[in-house]
């Protein structure tokens, strides 16, 4: 008896297997975290020491049009303006995500409700190899064919705003369209049955019913499509000019904070200011990632709370 007893009291090696497991995802966790930290720390640290080491103010940063950091203006204050940088992103962002947005929604509605197999079968590899295809070819196929495109029918040099939509357009689609696609699937089928039995037509159903049903998962797609068209650096780069002026149009050239970041800080010294002024605009862009998460989490729950 005191040998099973024993027997039943000890570890097993399942236990040990557990208590493993358990240790490597909090192992794992941690790491995890404290990466992410370490990363907040940092960018942050860096984006604020053009305030308090360099004195620069906040408001003449963020309201200023002029951007040269090496140069100083005539009252001997840096001209550290990051207004056009800032315009020119939320531009680029928001008019891509308004174009991208109707396409993404005819595409969710075809393979879900109208043609299920057949737009599954035929689109789903389309947005497959969208997703697949690398930053530095959208930017190439619109250095060498939106841009001119654009020349020839508007005038002017090609590049600019204009440009850049069309090509964040292309980017933000299958993102913001594959996750319309579960937030439609996702609606009950009960819905679609009880307005069916009430009369209503197909496209009634769908626009009244299904859609607003899936409006949260919609506008949770459409933010995290805009979260991508305002973290894009390469792409944007190649067919935006690279001008920090402030756009005036669809048409003149510009530069958003990640262009600028990337063509930027490989030629500055660390710690000087031209590069503190670089992480300040690093800071801004964690800073809408951050508001861009909190807005998908606050549409989640919101959404959670109707159904």
């Amino acid at each position: 008896m005191d040998e099973i007893k024993q027997e039943l009291q000890s570890s097993s090696r399942a236990t040990h297997q557990d208590y493993f497991g358990k240790a490597l995802s909090y192992l794992c966790i941690t790491f995890v975290g404290l990466l992410v930290l370490s990363i907040l720390y940092f960018i942050t640290t860096r984006g604020l020491a053009t305030f308090t080491e360099n004195h620069v103010s906040l408001w003449k940063f963020l309201t200023e049009k002029n951007w040269n950091p090496g140069m100083l203006d005539s009252h001997g204050q840096p001209q550290i303006g990051a207004l056009p940088m800032i315009v020119t992103s939320f531009s680029v962002t928001v008019l891509s995500a308004l174009v991208a947005t109707p396409f993404a929604l005819g595409v969710a509605l075809f393979m879900t409700e109208i043609a299920p197999k057949r737009g599954t079968k035929v689109l789903q590899p389309v947005i497959e190899l969208l997703v697949g295809i690398p930053s530095v070819v959208y930017g190439f196929i619109g250095l060498s064919v939106i841009v001119p495109l654009i020349r020839h029918t508007f005038g002017g040099t090609g590049f600019g705003i204009l440009a850049g939509v069309v090509v964040l357009f292309v980017m933000v689609l299958p993102t913001i369209t594959s996750l319309s696609i579960d937030s439609i699937k996702a609606v009950p089928m009960y819905y679609r049955s009880a307005s069916l039995a009430l009369g209503a037509t197909r496209w009634q159903t769908i626009y009244k019913v299904v859609l607003r049903a899936a409006t949260p998962g919609i506008m949770t797609a459409i933010i995290f499509g805009m979260a991508r068209a305002f973290g894009e650096a390469l792409a944007v780069q190649m067919v935006i000019g690279n001008a920090v002026l402030m756009p005036h149009g669809l048409l003149t050239p510009s530069s958003t904070l990640t262009s600028q970041l990337t063509t930027g800080i490989g030629n500055t010294t660390m710690g000087t200011l031209p590069n503190n002024a670089l992480w300040s605009l690093a800071l801004i862009l964690l800073l809408m990632s951050l508001v861009f998460n909190i807005l998908v989490r606050f549409i989640g729950k919101r959404g959670s709370l109707k159904k």
